[in-house]
């Protein structure tokens, strides 16, 4: 399939290789220079602007958008007027649902088709297989299943509902993600409060080996251990909020559900802000472990 790829940032650049690997064409598009000309080495056909990165594609043209949420709209913006009747945008970003939905309703305005794909597994996953969580319509996600199996790992791709169902999917995930990272973090703070001297590195190694808590996350939490020591003196304690589990917790208000878990571990993120612990520090070091997110202490 030849792709036009917007977005090549972290995520994007690796997504980009994996493509180009599955034997996929890809016209590669960043809004600066350097991230194009870094997937160009990789094989794919560099584009500087818009129109050049249409001129490449043929109709009926795939666009996948791999850029901040808060992008969308201005890419989209630029975008549509260039685009033709059938041809396809696939959302791959992190995008609040709602949007999606209003989004899926004014791209289809103009003929075109739009899906909305949560994307779970960071940097590592986009490179080497990640999870796909895929909404809008049917009939048209199913002429994508080649694309989407390409990019997930083994068994790690779904169709799972009508326009915005792919990012509500993927928001929902990442709220749990809060409550389960929150939940090993305030463990592991428990455990090196106690007076037992507890080898930490030893005990996140034990848990990865046939315990009931065995988990990615307790092996990013290991690598962590690993690359800064236990203490995590590197680290800094106080937690970024991205958004999706801020969105988890308001759409669960909305639909009067009960998310007490998922609440206190975004108020924790909010609450770290000028009030570091180690309970953030081991929350921080896993999200530095899957996401390439930076979690050092401020110089």
């Amino acid at each position: 399939m030849k792709i036009g790829y917007i977005g090549l940032g972290k995520m994007g650049l690796q997504m980009v290789e994996r493509l180009l690997e599955k034997r996929h064409t890809v016209v590669a598009y960043n809004r600066s220079p350097e991230p194009t000309k870094e997937a160009e080495g990789y094989g794919a056909i560099p584009a500087y602007d818009l129109d050049e990165l249409i001129a490449h594609l043929e109709a009926p043209r795939t666009l996948w958008l791999m850029v901040p949420h808060q992008a969308v709209d201005a890419v989209l913006a630029d975008l549509l007027p260039l685009l033709a009747s059938g041809d396809t945008i696939i959302d791959g970003g992190n995008s609040f649902f709602e949007e999606s939905i209003r989004r899926h309703g004014e791209i289809a305005s103009h003929g075109i088709n739009f899906l909305d794909v949560g994307t779970s597994g960071g940097p590592s996953g986009a490179r080497h297989g990640a999870c796909i969580m895929v909404g809008g319509k049917k009939e048209v996600a199913e002429k994508y299943a080649t694309l989407f199996s390409d990019l997930a790992v083994e068994n790690g791709y779904a169709y799972v509902g009508d326009a915005g169902a792919g990012h509500f999917v993927k928001m929902v995930h990442n709220g749990i993600e809060y409550g389960m990272m929150q939940a090993i973090g305030e463990g592991f703070a428990l455990m090196k409060k106690s007076p037992f001297h507890v080898p930490l590195e030893s005990v996140a190694n034990l848990y990865q080996h046939g315990s009931v808590i065995e988990s990615r996350l307790m092996g990013w939490l290991l690598s962590g251990y690993r690359a800064y020591g236990e203490n995590l003196e590197a680290i800094s304690g106080e937690i970024a909020n991205s958004g999706e589990g801020a969105w988890t917790v308001a759409t669960a208000r909305k639909y009067a559900l009960s998310t007490p878990v998922i609440d206190d571990a975004l108020q924790f993120r909010i609450d770290s802000q000028g009030n570091p612990s180690y309970t953030g520090q081991v929350v921080s070091v896993m999200r530095n472990q899957f996401g390439g997110h930076e979690v050092r202490k401020k110089e």
